[in-house]
């Protein structure tokens, strides 16, 4: 069964509800809390908000002896909530209770409301006894400003050769924040904590690390594999915890990419890849809240079937458990893909791909979205190309063609909404001065239909144009209103890329956007904080540590026509913050431009900017979409994903 909690709205944004009452330090103390009204009952519990429901998906409330529910709101009176009909909070006086609880945080002024109702000898608690400690709060008086709950979850395993490092960057100065520190808890397999600590965040626009090797050493811990809680105390203007996710190993052979895993839990995931022969695709479950996910309320399905096959086994609060997809649909092989029902029980998940001669990738699914509906708009406004229709090209999913002398690029379309029966899809691919030089036409896919295409190979047959086949440029998904005009404008792919020399493999996955113009559509085209337009860049590129190299492709989409060129600054950050050095890119318009670290910024910058620094990738003219990767010593490994702004 799916938790009934409200998560995340794409209107209102982010729920703090069921962060606080899901918070790692708030839990011990729920079990207090339920404990004394179990004895001190009966318990006449007053909802005024409606929350009582979401705190009964996380806690076993059975235990209390419950005399009347009752409500603020004339509109809810008679409805059924937790088992009883609810009823007028003026009715409380004659309710016979020895506790009222009231279900609110910053419950004072509420209580004030109906002290004069609450029977003689009753005591009053409310969710305040569940507040996590006064220092972790940047707005103490409001306990559900989202400010207060800026967490997140990474997937954090160390052992058997096998690390992961988590990197981010101290933005939330940025927006006015004041000393900002981090706490962190990190949970075995089990979902046992087993270390938490706190420290201060670095200056602004310092860089945050996490080394898993250096976490294991400090609190001489056993090898892990679980999750890593995240809270930012003190942040402003953004709740969202972004960071790059590394996963390495002894060998040099074990190098892997993925990013933040989106904090609000949803019903459905998609885009995940069924193996191919020899392989072993693992969904990486991490349970989110205090409280067990049941066996059978997670399940996979073959995108566009109602084949849903579900996980036998309980998984405990706070734990993590690898389920291997072959157990559930031994048949299925790549390109096929899955939808995951998750049912809101956890952060969006990870997946790890092992190949037959063990090389591993990591990569994750997508939110599939639930609240769109097809808008028989879009295809009015979209006229396919910069200069034609309301909106030019539209909605645009730009990825990488790697240098094609050394990757193959493979690129699956994948459903991401349950509105997305059809997908009428073209790729085009651009050279690095974006000149289109090759299109595939995929037709009006059907939902069950999962169709790779080898992007390289389609270049290969189109032309041989050297500085094409030999070098870079990027390939677009866009929407084909030639083959029908189903669309909600939450268009999707996986893109893979195989090393053809060592046969290593990365890939990443995301969605479309509009991209530079003055028209806006719905909240397109995106901002990173605020109203759209989003028409600037500000990217984090992590830094790959010595001996590995760092590769960027940046790509310059425009749904409509934009600037020539852009004015890109690359910002060579020290860990502490300090600018180290600057270097200019002109990225044509509808182009992109790949480069490596070391043969950007000259010896001397590097060795300035020492370990663990990064680079700003900062544009005031367009926006750009870029991509990331490591690459290990002696070429032997590599790693992808998208970057995150901010």
């Amino acid at each position: 069964m799916p938790l009934r909690i409200e998560t995340f709205s794409n209107v209102t944004g982010g729920s703090s509800f069921f962060k606080a009452v899901g918070h790692p330090l708030a839990a011990p103390k729920a079990a207090i809390l339920i404990a004394r009204l179990a004895s001190f009952g009966p318990v006449a519990v007053y909802d005024p908000l409606g929350l009582l429901s979401g705190l009964a998906e996380f806690y076993d409330l059975s235990s209390i002896d419950v005399c009347g529910i009752y409500v603020q709101d004339v509109e809810k009176v008679g409805q059924e909530v937790f088992g009883h009909a609810a009823r007028p909070v003026t009715d409380l006086p004659s309710s016979g209770a020895r506790t009222v609880f009231v279900v609110a945080f910053d419950s004072q002024r509420l209580e004030g409301h109906i002290a004069h109702l609450i029977p003689k000898q009753a005591g009053v608690v409310s969710l305040d006894a569940m507040r996590v400690p006064e220092d972790m709060l940047n707005d103490p008086g409001h306990y559900l400003s989202k400010f207060n709950w800026a967490t997140n979850f990474a997937w954090f395993r160390d052992g058997d050769g096998h690390h992961t490092r988590v990197v981010s960057a101290n933005y939330w100065p940025r927006y006015g924040a004041k000393g900002t520190r981090l706490w962190a808890c990190l949970f075995d397999g089990e979902g046992r904590p087993i270390a938490d600590w706190t420290e201060p965040m670095p200056p602004t626009d310092g860089t945050v690390v996490i080394d898993s090797r250096q976490v294991r050493e400090r609190f001489d811990l056993s090898p892990f594999c679980g999750s890593l809680f995240l809270h930012i105390i003190g942040a402003a203007g953004h709740d969202v915890v972004k960071y790059a996710l590394d996963t390495y190993g002894d060998d040099g052979t074990v190098l892997s990419c993925t990013h933040d895993a989106n904090a609000w839990p949803a019903d459905l995931y998609a885009g995940l890849p069924a193996p191919r022969e020899g392989e072993r695709v693992s969904l990486w479950i991490q349970n989110s809240h205090p409280t067990p996910i049941p066996a059978g309320a997670v399940g996979l399905n073959p995108m566009g079937s109602s084949d849903i096959r579900t996980l036998d086994r309980t998984v405990p609060a706070f734990a993590t458990l690898e389920l291997d997809i072959a157990s559930l649909f031994p048949e299925a092989r790549w390109p096929q893909q899955f939808e995951v029902q998750a049912g809101k029980h956890f952060v969006r998940p990870r997946y790890e791909i092992a190949a037959a001669d063990g090389r591993r990738r990591m990569a994750h699914a997508n939110v599939e979205r639930t609240d769109l509906k097809p808008d028989p708009k879009l295809p009015l406004l979209t006229g396919g190309a910069v200069d034609k229709g309301v909106v030019g090209k539209g909605h645009i999913l730009p990825a990488p063609l790697l240098p094609m002398g050394r990757w193959r690029t493979v690129l699956l379309p994948t459903p991401m909404s349950t509105a997305q029966t059809e997908l009428p899809v073209k790729a085009v691919v651009y050279d690095r001065n974006g000149a289109a030089v090759a299109e595939h036409r995929f037709g009006n896919l059907k939902r069950s239909d999962s169709v790779a295409l080898d992007v390289t190979g389609l270049v290969a047959d189109k032309t041989a144009d050297k500085t094409v086949a030999d070098g870079w440029g990027h390939v677009e998904l866009v929407y084909d209103f030639e083959a029908g005009t189903i669309a909600d404008g939450w268009l999707h792919a996986l893109v893979r890329y195989e090393d053809v020399t060592t046969g290593h493999v990365a890939e990443t996955s995301f969605g479309s956007h509009m991209f530079n113009m003055a028209m806006v559509y719905r909240d397109e085209p995106q901002s990173y904080h605020g109203r759209p337009p989003g028409l600037s860049t500000r990217l984090f590129l992590r830094l790959g540590t010595d001996p590995w190299d760092t590769l960027c492709h940046l790509v310059y989409p425009a749904s409509t026509q934009w600037h020539a060129t852009s004015d890109t600054s690359l910002v060579l950050v020290r860990r502490d913050g300090v600018e180290v050095a600057r270097k200019r890119l002109a990225i044509p318009c509808g182009g992109s431009h790949f480069w490596r670290y070391r043969e950007m910024f000259t010896e001397a910058e590097r060795l300035a900017a020492g370990d663990h620094a990064y680079v700003l990738i900062r544009d005031t003219t367009c926006r750009l979409f870029g991509y990331h990767g490591c690459l290990a010593a002696g070429d032997t490994a590599f790693s992808l994903d998208h970057m995150f702004g901010f």
